[in-house]
């Protein structure tokens, strides 16, 4: 029997790959996971209390593209976010978390040819795994734009060459990054959709970390985009609940873009897509609309980088993230590292080479390690000291 050939030489998934790096070895002390980004704060507690109000709605079909009142709140948080103001029903799409819509999004508004030739999907790296996954499955070739230091850890697309920005259909950022936790200025995003705009390109921007951050709210794409009245096609935002309200496993998501590109995407899904349940759209529709908790978990984060800030302080080479809940720190191998983190100490990281794409030598993440900051304050304060004195 025969398999297809597009997906045989993927490399094997940042997180089965860490196990067999490390779980051969025993830990060198109590097991700290620092690996994952799986929020750890507390969810609103009233969320339980609607889904069991709602619980006969488990005997229904939910709808796809997400209820009135859930397509409602994403449009009342928009605008309340970033004081844009769209159509629930031309504008907006409910996704079962936004890892799909990046996937599936992909599926529906890339086309088989650009200029008569194979397309190109533009990737920041590194990255999160579906943006490559997405390219392979709809026949387009990634290309890696490396995000370091010299490029601020965002990535320049406008240092690719014409002929591979000829051939572009999509580009992926993620603002806040993962895993660097860099925000993408106001300037930043008017360059990239002025790119997008020259070379006739959609943008789709990963925003799903843009309610964790130091100070200032990191400006949006969307906003960006209408502020200077780029077409209304260009971009294609994602949002989520899994870090604005620790609600990893409630999966509420969506997407919002120009009706063209929401059309699409709804077309495809009506085949494809697995809705969210009625009543966790329900609950959904209610922590969309709330504030409080929001800026109560913000907070909570915003005490956890002046920890790490502390901890780091004489670290050389240390960057505390703009935003997000990662820590992008420097070593010199970040497998060997994590190792020997994992066997002396045993606090586990995530070598920042599973994030990203290149050959030794050439990998932008082979000299980090991406450390989660989703334990409560108390022993993710010890376990960085301990991380520190272990490395550092």
């Amino acid at each position: 029997m025969d398999f297809p050939e597009r997906f045989s030489n993927l490399p094997a998934y940042a997180f089965p790959r860490l196990r067999s790096l490390l779980d051969a070895h025993a830990p060198g002390g109590s097991v700290v996971h620092m690996t994952i980004g799986e929020p750890k704060h507390p969810f609103p507690q009233w969320v339980t209390d609607i889904v069991v109000e709602n619980a006969s709605q488990f005997n229904n079909y939910p709808q796809n593209e997400g209820t009135d009142a859930l397509r409602g709140a994403f449009a009342d948080w928009l605008e309340r976010r970033y004081s844009v103001r769209v159509d629930p029903d031309q504008n907006l799409l409910a996704l079962n978390g936004t890892r799909e819509g990046l996937y599936n999004a992909a599926m529906a508004l890339c086309p088989e040819q650009k200029n008569g030739r194979k397309p190109v999907v533009l990737t920041p790296n590194p990255f999160y795994q579906v943006y490559m996954v997405a390219a392979i499955s709809v026949g387009a070739a990634p290309v890696f734009m490396p995000c370091t230091e010299e490029s601020g850890h965002l990535p320049d697309y406008s240092k690719l060459s014409a002929d591979v920005l000829d051939r572009t259909t999509i580009a992926y950022i993620c603002s806040p990054a993962n895993p660097q936790g860099t925000v993408a200025s106001r300037e930043y995003w008017e360059n990239l959709i002025s790119l997008a705009e020259q070379y006739d390109f959609r943008i789709f921007a990963d925003e799903c970390y843009c309610e964790i951050y130091r100070d200032t709210p990191p400006p949006g794409a969307l906003e960006v985009a209408k502020e200077m009245g780029a077409d209304p096609e260009r971009v294609v935002s994602f949002h989520s609940l899994s870090k604005r309200s620790n609600l990893p496993g409630l999966r509420s998501g969506f997407a919002v873009g120009g009706p063209k590109s929401i059309a699409a995407m709804k077309q495809l899904r009506a085949y494809t897509g697995a809705p969210l349940p009625g009543p966790l759209q329900a609950a959904a529709a209610a922590v969309w609309a709330d504030e409080a908790h929001v800026q109560e978990n913000r907070l909570l984060y915003q005490e956890k980088y002046v920890v790490a800030d502390e901890v780091f302080a004489d670290v050389p080479g240390y960057k505390g993230p703009e935003a997000g809940f990662f820590l992008w720190l420097p070593v010199e191998n970040g497998e060997e590292a994590a190792l020997r983190l994992w066997k002396e100490t045993g606090v586990r990281v995530l070598p920042g080479a599973y994030l990203s794409q290149g050959k030794p030598g050439a990998n932008p993440g082979e000299k980090f390690i991406r450390v989660a900051m989703v334990a409560p304050k108390e022993n993710m304060q010890r376990a960085l000291i301990t991380l520190r004195d272990c490395l550092y």
